[in-house]
């Protein structure tokens, strides 16, 4: 069992060179997301609002209670680590409301969701 609740079964036979993950054999999961702002947006209130979000969720457990983390100063954006427990059936609607619920109250905050970008310098020889 992984920690976030997956059953992984390694086969025998023709299988056994990989492993096969079953989902759906215990009663709850953890769902995960990497969740990004700009820099310069305010990290805190970002903090703020994934927490919120979370806590409002009637499916989402209150034990263990849900986790987020300022996890990366990436190329274009500051990434948190957001974790919630759910039960295994809630799994993809937890999943993807969020994710919409992110997307619309992040721009109700001015927080901005980046886009990776690269600048380009022409140089003249």
């Amino acid at each position: 069992k992984t920690p976030d609740n997956k059953t992984i079964i390694i086969p025998n036979g023709g299988l056994s060179t990989g492993s096969m993950v079953n989902y759906s054999t215990e009663p709850r999961r953890r769902v995960d997301w990497t969740v990004g702002i700009g820099y310069g947006d305010d990290a805190d209130k970002a903090k703020e609002v994934l927490l919120a979000m979370l806590n409002a969720d009637e499916r989402i457990l209150k034990d263990p209670e849900p986790f987020v983390a300022m996890s990366e100063l990436a190329d274009s954006s500051v990434n948190f680590t957001v974790r919630a427990w759910v039960e295994s059936a809630n799994y993809w609607g937890v999943f993807f409301d969020l994710n919409e619920r992110v997307y619309k109250e992040f721009g109700n905050h001015g927080l901005n969701i980046p886009f990776p970008q690269m600048d380009v310098h022409l140089h003249k020889d």
